[in-house]
């Protein structure tokens, strides 16, 4: 198969391992910088050039499109859509995703477990958005915010009421939600790989740090999940629509509860944490499922 990954950094380890992992079942791989693709979009024979030369017709496309990108790289992966080649994850699934918003209340509306949250943009009623997600401790999470930046704690009503009308003085959009203490800064995360999870491991913050990610300079070690954590991670990612990504949760008393899924994952952490080859397994389901022109939405919504 004639494989593309958009990447804007080829030399990242989940990005090498995907490359490795096509080479070795004999497919090839080109990769593309996202940033320097231009099209054009007013025809009904949509074209698409990288760097001066029009884009060949790839067998499957694998984005790999960066959280600071996002809104460009989903116009370019429609693009492909449109031309009718087949996309690991498809763009309407990933920008549901990269929504925290939306996403959450897609999870909620089919009975997934939350974190209590709240959203509001007036600084009006901020003492009772706090009450409302049963008070301080909470946590307040930037919209736009990844691998834990933008996250911060207000340990108390003071301290979260100051963060919160800072955010809102330079009018960013922020969710606020209630801090579950027996998750003990530790979260689940799940690879989803064709409606499967593949691999799944528990991630710890740092020592005086409520925040799990690994690139925060947090712990990883293999996991076995429940039933019922599998079924959610499984069904959170059917409701966003992703064929691969990365589904966290936090284990509370009453049970599993979603806080993100990651239509990009990375590949390294879990990887090394559980001695499973991701990467081929990604692949293999490429080689199953690829199929041109049958895209579900071409590019629309």
């Amino acid at each position: 198969m004639k494989l593309l990954m958009m990447a804007r950094n080829p030399l990242l380890y989940s990005h090498q391992r995907l490359v490795e992992a096509a080479l070795a079942r004999g497919h090839t791989i080109d990769i593309i910088d996202t940033l320097q693709v231009y099209m054009n979009i007013a025809t009904h024979n949509p074209q698409i050039k990288y760097k001066g030369q029009n884009l060949e017709f790839y067998d499957a496309i694998i984005p790999r499109i960066g959280a600071s990108v996002t809104m460009y790289g989903l116009a370019v992966l429609r693009q492909l859509e449109m031309m009718g080649m087949w996309t690991l994850n498809e763009s309407v699934a990933i920008g549901r995703s990269r929504d925290k918003l939306r996403s959450l209340q897609l999870l909620a509306r089919r009975g997934i477990g939350l974190p209590i949250t709240a959203f509001s943009h007036s600084t009006l009623y901020t003492d009772d958005m706090i009450k409302m997600v049963g008070g301080a401790p909470v946590v307040i999470k930037l919209l736009e915010g990844t691998q834990g930046l933008g996250v911060v704690l207000g340990e108390t009503l003071a301290a979260a009421r100051s963060v919160i009308d800072a955010f809102r003085e330079v009018n960013v959009n922020i969710l606020v939600q209630e801090y579950i203490k027996e998750a003990d800064a530790t979260d689940i995360r799940c690879l989803i790989v064709g409606g499967k999870v593949v691999a799944s491991m528990k991630r710890k913050g740092p020592p005086g740090d409520f925040r799990s990610n690994l690139h925060r300079g947090g712990t990883a070690n293999k996991e076995k999940i429940t039933p019922e954590e599998r079924s959610v991670a499984v069904r959170s990612a059917h409701i966003m629509g992703l064929n691969v990504c990365g589904v966290d949760m936090l284990r509370t008393s009453h049970g599993p509860v979603v806080m993100e899924v990651n239509s990009s994952p990375g590949l390294e952490g879990i990887e090394k944490a559980t001695g499973i080859d991701v990467a081929t397994k990604i692949i293999e389901y490429i080689e199953t499922h690829a199929t041109p022109y049958q895209t579900k939405t071409r590019g629309k919504g």
